[in-house]
């Protein structure tokens, strides 16, 4: 009979912990071995000490904790893992709104917002025991530009990546962009070894390897399951003071178990767990609720190739017959609000005067009459994560307003790979007509959430409503090229391309989110920066 799943947890972290107890360290891309040294002949009589006992820090995850592993292509869940394993040139803290230095000890920008120059800190090693100077960073930069892939878009208005010495590097651009902020992006942004991405290439970091300068590195990998990341011993920053030794990224799509992990002490956080037990773990002394704001939206995106919701009208009358109160009071708690434009409140280029579409059955009604369906009488298929109860929710709650318009919806919670993948069907009718699910920013920029889900696209990768305006794709081209010299006309530009995007809506903009996060009450040095959604950064954290 099989194991339930937390009792196969306990059994893996016992058999890391024992595993790490005869394992002096880890060296190398990937997580080489590295031998033991041949100990000296009887030079003291004094007994060995214990070994220490290894500090490891569990994060249940809903979903599959990495779908792309080389750092040129992230784009997804992986992002808690890569923002352990890599690290950029400086860092956004939103709680601030400063950038922090990282691996470029300090940066300046020309008059003209062209050219910035970044002075690297020295000494630093990748985990394959290669230095990391100016040379990588250009060599990361320019791989991740050339392959193209995941949100290697935000590096599109670099011109040239400049060696100056070793240790100093120039970013030319074409038109000054805001550069700080893609710098510092949560994906695309990483520096990595270019030895290792040369002569190992892309299939070596798809087989689950890392070679990076962060503070962890994957030690296993079980797609389905978990990603078990160790410390890299010649991490800059050193490892004197309380540090995890060991991360473990642990799938469990079960709510009920993610509770039960929590409260046994199998699990120190959690990224998502239903308001109703948020509600009861806030009772239990040995549980703590993270609350913080978030650049995290809920959207339903609608199939605009595929009959009905080609239709504009159809589009608009969905929209109405969303009930937003009740999906923000009944659904999130009033940990959220409904979403005003694109761009979620508190990143800037958010426009709080933008209309928003209002739960109105009439309405819809008349919308419907007008595009030609009086009586409805059609079916929708909506996709979801499964094990998400808040997109269930909604869905369910969608699915029973529309019924009124005897419009018939076919809810379908799918693993998050699976329903991606069926986003990107190569024929229209094989995909689903309305997408649920949440976007989070790859850069604290509103080109993020405006570019990546909404501008054209040949091969699709997130615009999974299949928009394809060229004023739309013309305003935030444009914003973007203008935001590091100046930011008011990008963020004019930015509010007129949301205006397009709310007259075509290819998209139903439902709530902004607020992040409500169990954790352990003995694990502390957690800080929530929703720039880097859902990372929880382990060199930082500890146990007390």
């Amino acid at each position: 009979m099989e194991r339930p799943i937390w009792k196969r947890q306990t059994i893996r972290i016992l058999a890391s912990l024992l595993a790490l107890t005869l394992v002096l360290g880890l060296n190398g891309c990937g997580g080489a071995g590295k031998p033991q040294e041949e100990q000296k002949k009887e030079e003291s009589k004094v007994p060995a000490a214990a070994p220490k006992e290894p500090q490891l820090v569990v994060y249940a995850y809903l979903h599959e904790p990495v779908i792309f592993w080389d750092p040129a292509d992230v784009f997804s869940n992986e992002i808690i893992v890569m923002n352990n394993a890599y690290e950029q040139l400086i860092r956004y803290d939103t709680a601030s709104n400063k950038f922090i230095p990282l691996l470029a000890e300090s940066y300046e920008v020309s008059k003209d917002g062209l050219t910035w120059t970044f002075k690297l800190r020295k000494g630093i090693k990748f985990q394959c025991g290669e230095p990391m100077n100016a040379a990588a960073v250009k060599s990361s930069i320019d791989r991740t530009i050339e392959r193209g892939k995941g949100a290697s878009f935000i590096w599109s208005q670099v011109k040239e990546v400049k060696v100056v010495d070793d240790y100093t590097v120039e970013i030319h651009l074409k038109v000054p962009a805001p550069l700080d902020y893609i710098a510092a992006a949560g994906y695309a942004a990483f520096v990595y070894c270019p030895k290792c991405a040369k002569e190992k290439g892309s299939d070596w970091f798809s087989q689950g390897h890392t070679c990076g300068t962060g503070p962890y590195m994957v030690e296993s990998w079980k797609r389905g399951d978990e990603v078990v990341m160790t410390k890299f011993n010649d991490y800059w920053k050193g490892w004197s003071g309380n540090h995890f030794d060991k991360a473990v990224i642990k799938m469990v799509p079960e709510a009920s178990t993610r509770r039960q992990m929590l409260e046994s002490g199998q699990a120190d956080y959690c990224n998502e767990m239903p308001f109703e037990d948020i509600k009861a773990l806030a009772d239990n002394p040995k549980i703590e609720i993270i609350k913080t704001p978030s650049y995290q939206m809920m959207m339903a995106l609608f199939n605009m190739e595929k009959p009905p919701l080609n239709n504009k009208l159809v589009r608009q009358a969905i929209s109405h017959a969303i009930p937003y109160d009740d999906i923000v009071k009944h659904v999130f708690h009033d940990y959220a609000e409904q979403s005003k434009g694109a761009v979620p409140k508190g990143l800037w280029g958010h426009d709080d005067n933008l209309p928003q579409f209002k739960y109105d059955l009439d309405k819809a009604k008349a919308l419907l009459a007008k595009a030609g369906f009086p009586n409805g009488g059609f079916k929708l298929v909506l996709t979801y994560a499964a094990g998400d109860e808040k997109e269930r929710q909604v869905a369910e709650l969608m699915k029973s307003e529309l019924a009124k318009l005897n419009v018939q919806m076919d809810i379908r919670g799918m693993p998050w790979d699976a329903q991606w993948e069926m986003g990107k069907a190569k024929q229209p009718k094989d995909r689903q007509d309305i997408f649920l699910f949440y976007w989070w920013p790859d850069l604290a920029d509103p080109y993020s959430f405006l570019n990546a889900v909404f501008h054209s696209e040949t091969d699709i990768v997130f615009n999974l409503g299949y928009y394809k305006s060229k004023e739309f794709d013309r305003l935030i081209d444009e914003a973007n090229s203008v935001a590091g010299a100046d930011r008011a006309k990008a963020i004019s530009l930015y509010s007129q391309a949301q205006k397009t995007l709310l007259e075509d809506t290819p998209a139903a903009w439902i709530v902004d989110l607020q992040y409500v996060r169990p954790k352990s009450a003995s694990l502390k040095g957690v800080v929530d920066n929703p720039a880097y959604a859902h990372v929880l950064f382990f060199y930082d954290a500890y146990r007390e």
